[in-house]
């Protein structure tokens, strides 16, 4: 068993702590904070892509689960829909983390960022989107299409994961009608879901740097229990802001990845 503690300077501890704390914020509004975690993780001496994934969902299922029971406690989400949610994206995760092991990343990139620019002009030019919950469908269709979400983007999360809880959110507002909030608080429970899923296929493979993925998890509790809070205090205008903001960050970074691999 790995810690990843040994070899690491005050400074770059420090920057952990910072990146931990920030990417629980982060995700607990809008999902996205491996934007901030994964390339911190990359400043450790040593670590290897794989060990740097596998920490990540290490780090993150602590501040999910914190901010999920945050926002169960303030928002009270529906469970009937967010737990059947949760467990085809658990299966989903696992699945796309098991494909991830032969396929390069890099092969999907373009279409996460053309993706993400069609989810960011929807959001913008469609302002009173996810102001309110209006639910879309009734019955059975609307477990459906929930389990679908969870399913394609659980997928998603474990065969690449940058911005799945952003997706998580936007699915929930644009397919199915609900508020920024609400979809926030449904999208923790999911993705804490797709965090275990990909976990479970990392844990026997010996990838995970336990001393590291815990002093994030730590930070990332702390940074989610105030992200949730004032998601709830300031509502779902706000969420929607933060949104926009970190999808057009995630454009940027995979674009710039993109960049670099092509051209550079």
């Amino acid at each position: 068993m790995e810690f990843g503690l040994e070899s690491l300077q005050l400074t770059t501890l420090l920057l952990l702590v910072l990146a931990g704390f920030a990417a629980g914020w982060v995700d607990a509004v809008v999902g996205g904070g491996g934007l901030i975690q994964l390339p911190a993780l990359l400043l450790v001496p040593g670590i290897t892509p794989v060990q740097a994934l596998a920490t990540n969902k290490l780090g993150s299922i602590f501040g999910t689960a914190t901010s999920a029971t945050t926002y169960y406690r303030r928002v009270g989400p529906d469970l009937k829909t967010a737990l059947p949610m949760a467990v085809i994206a658990l299966a989903g995760s696992f699945g796309g983390a098991v494909l991830a092991a032969t396929l390069p990343a890099n092969v999907f990139k373009p279409i996460i960022v053309a993706a993400l620019i069609a989810v960011a002009l929807f959001t913008a030019l469609k302002p009173d989107v996810g102001d309110i919950t209006a639910l879309r469908h009734d019955g059975h269709k609307h477990y459906v299409v929930a389990c679908l979400i969870g399913a394609v983007i659980g997928f998603y999360d474990g065969l690449i994961g940058p911005g799945t809880g952003s997706f998580l959110v936007i699915a929930l507002v644009s397919a199915m009608g609900y508020a920024f909030l609400e979809a926030s608080a449904k999208a923790k429970i999911v993705n804490m879901a797709t965090n275990a899923g990909a976990l479970l296929f990392f844990m026997p493979h010996g990838s995970i740097l336990w001393g590291l993925g815990l002093l994030l998890g730590v930070s990332n509790m702390a940074g989610g229990y105030l992200g949730a809070r004032t998601a709830v205090k300031q509502g779902s205008r706000f969420v929607r802001i933060v949104f926009l903001v970190v999808v057009a960050s995630l454009i940027i970074k995979l674009g710039y990845d993109i960049w670099q691999e092509n051209f550079a």
